[in-house]
């Protein structure tokens, strides 16, 4: 039974999800002009030490640069980035987990622009939130949860789990993988599970990683070294590594000691020996696409859409990727806010690129996974001949990239 007290709100836009490509949504439509009301159950932590804290990075590519200007965010941010100049792909898949092929690619064939930066989560939430702040058409409730919600042709109706409802003319999933949003808009997904988990941490090195991100490949999945700003002087990175979960899960649990070995061993020393510095999390990998990415004054965006393994930095920039076409449409045409031709629009541009996108790095992450000898020297042989050619070579970093 509706509760007669409960308080009733009008807006434009409800942002359903507090995480990251929720909180730059939220920044960018309201520094847009549109009034925005973002929720999300988990209040955001902010500090690296905390309880709860995001160990993950962000990579954010050259293109979403753009989107996190207009939402008044890049000048924050980019005192705390790491520039990631050079991708460099290791292949370790011989007998021993030594390097027996290295291939760079430098963001200078392109531009005078470095690929992208490097941000802990954790200090991402921070600026983002400190951003909302400052933004008057932006009303942010985090601890609150999106609990209903019924759409129409006119609008839609939002419940929230502290008794607000809300009247909005759209409504963005940005609730992760098991969202909400999508589920209540009756919009199906298709999941691929791997068997895989990422571990991740931060490590300081000997080494400085010249702005060099290194993705070694052996079995199980790539292992990651990402550039972070140096930490009290010290050249510092951020590891993803992939592994079957099982091998994941003892990773995790070895001691600090017995992990540094593992670390550098699987890093094949090319920043010298890892140390350390930050706690481990174990993420599952899958790969997950919402069969639409728009239902009736619905839009769904990030992993409420779409859910890659953490290869080539694709994830959050397809996020902001998407952010960026619906920004665009609403800015277009804002009298249509939410209306059927716009979000019939955003899901034609967005869902064949984001599938185009997930059938490559599947079959990425299913090469980097492989065991059998013979499959790892065709998978390094690949990756030669694909360098050796710099049209290809080229073409292949913009499309990393995202520029057609």
């Amino acid at each position: 039974m509706t509760d007669p007290t409960a308080q009733r709100l009008q807006t434009d836009i409800v942002i359903s999800g507090g995480g990251v490509a929720g909180l730059v949504a939220a920044a960018a439509f309201g520094s847009a002009g549109f009034r925005v009301l973002c929720v999300d159950p988990t209040p955001p932590v902010t500090e690296e030490g905390a309880a709860g804290a995001d160990m993950r990075t962000t990579a954010f590519l050259h293109p979403s640069r753009t989107v996190l200007e207009r939402a008044g965010l890049w000048a924050r941010l980019a005192p705390h980035a790491a520039p990631l100049q050079v991708m460099r792909i290791i292949d370790a898949g011989g007998d021993t987990p030594v390097a027996r092929l290295t291939r760079d690619f430098d963001a200078a064939d392109l531009s005078d622009e470095p690929f992208g930066w490097n941000f802990p989560n954790w200090l991402l939430r921070r600026e983002m939130v400190a951003r909302l702040a400052e933004l008057p058409l932006v009303d942010f409730r985090p601890g609150v949860a999106t609990t209903g919600l019924v759409t129409r042709d006119s609008g839609a109706e939002v419940t929230l789990s502290d008794g607000t409802r809300i009247t909005a003319k759209l409504v963005i999933g940005a609730d992760g993988r098991n969202s909400f949003v999508r589920e209540a808009a009756g919009i199906a997904v298709k999941t691929t599970r791997y068997g895989q988990k990422a571990l991740v941490c931060a490590v300081t090195h000997d080494l400085p990683h010249e702005n060099v991100s290194t993705e070694v490949h052996r079995s199980g999945g790539p292992f990651t070294l990402v550039p972070l700003p140096d930490r009290d002087g010290v050249p510092s990175s951020a590891i993803v590594w992939m592994e079957r979960g099982p091998e994941a899960e003892r990773l995790a649990e070895l001691p600090p000691a017995e992990f540094e070995a593992a670390m550098t061993e699987r890093s094949t020393g090319v920043l010298g020996p890892l140390t350390l510095v930050t706690r481990r999390a174990l993420w599952p990998m899958i790969t997950q696409i919402a069969c639409r990415f728009s239902a009736q004054r619905v839009a769904l965006i990030a992993e409420a859409a779409h859910v890659i393994p953490p290869i080539g930095a694709q994830g959050l920039n397809m996020s902001l990727a998407d952010l960026r076409c619906l920004l665009d449409l609403a800015e277009k045409d804002p009298g249509h806010l939410g209306e059927a031709a716009m979000l019939n629009t955003y899901h034609r541009r967005r869902w064949p690129e984001v599938k185009a996108r997930e059938v490559g790095i599947d079959l990425l992450n299913r090469a980097s996974m492989l065991e059998p000898r013979p499959l790892r020297d065709l998978r390094a042989g690949a990756l030669g001949a694909l360098y050796a050619l710099k049209p290809v070579r080229k073409t292949l970093m913009k499309a990393g990239l995202g520029v057609r």
